[in-house]
């Protein structure tokens, strides 16, 4: 996964692994329960600043600020943040943080974490983001929450990227260890997704370079 809109489908029939054309799924039009969840838990290893990542400032808020809270303002359900490495201070008491003592781990034992809490929310879908990426936009997450497919995938120009959305069907297939997350279903159910078109940007931030090239593109937006 370390990879406003109308959705372009890709052929959802014949699923393999059992999945199909799942009732309730696909074509009901009834509102599904989701919940947000914000991956924020790694190591950061390659960043050579003085701080963690995720607390580096950009825009005058640290990096996490601005993935967060594009999540919060996407108003799709309940947000959860899972953390690990580092301690990310949060104002809004609506969040929900859970702690991923395993983060060294990789990224899927964090989604597993995000998940297993979705779950107790009462979800039936999640949409996940990573904190590492602030200028993934709130209709990004709106319209990818807006899928009725099991798995849907933001896609900026030709690329695709995060947000992701996840139905609870999938739920049971994802990796429970290692740095893929969901990228796997992306392959192994590839005609399960959809891909939602949506503006601004994925990209990641792993480096100094990084940082000083994002906080300019964030000052354009904003």
């Amino acid at each position: 996964m370390k990879y406003a809109c109308e959705p372009t489908r890709a052929d959802h029939g014949g699923a393999s692994g059992g999945f199909g054309q799942a009732e309730g799924v696909n074509n009901s039009p009834r509102l599904v329960k989701t919940v947000a969840i914000v991956l924020a838990a790694g190591g950061g290893s390659r960043f050579a600043g003085s701080s963690h990542k995720l607390i580096a400032t950009i825009g005058g808020r640290g990096v996490y600020f601005w993935a967060l809270q594009a999540a919060i303002d996407a108003h799709i359900g309940s947000v959860v943040l899972v953390t690990g490495a580092v301690e990310l201070p949060v104002d809004d008491p609506n969040v929900v943080i859970a702690h991923n003592p395993r983060w060294s781990t990789g990224l899927a034992s964090s989604l597993q974490v995000g998940i297993a809490l979705a779950r107790k929310l009462g979800a039936e879908a999640v949409v996940v983001g990573l904190g590492d990426q602030p200028l993934v936009r709130a209709s990004a997450w709106q319209a990818v929450a807006a899928s009725p497919a099991p798995i849907a995938i933001a896609t900026y120009g030709t690329k695709r990227g995060n947000p992701v959305r996840l139905h609870a069907e999938i739920w049971p297939t994802l990796p429970t260890a290692g740095d893929e997350g969901a990228r796997s279903v992306l392959r192994t159910y590839s005609n399960l997704v959809e891909e939602v078109p949506c503006e601004g940007s994925a990209s990641d931030i792993d480096t100094i370079e990084d940082l000083e090239r994002m906080n300019i593109e964030l000052r354009k937006s904003h």
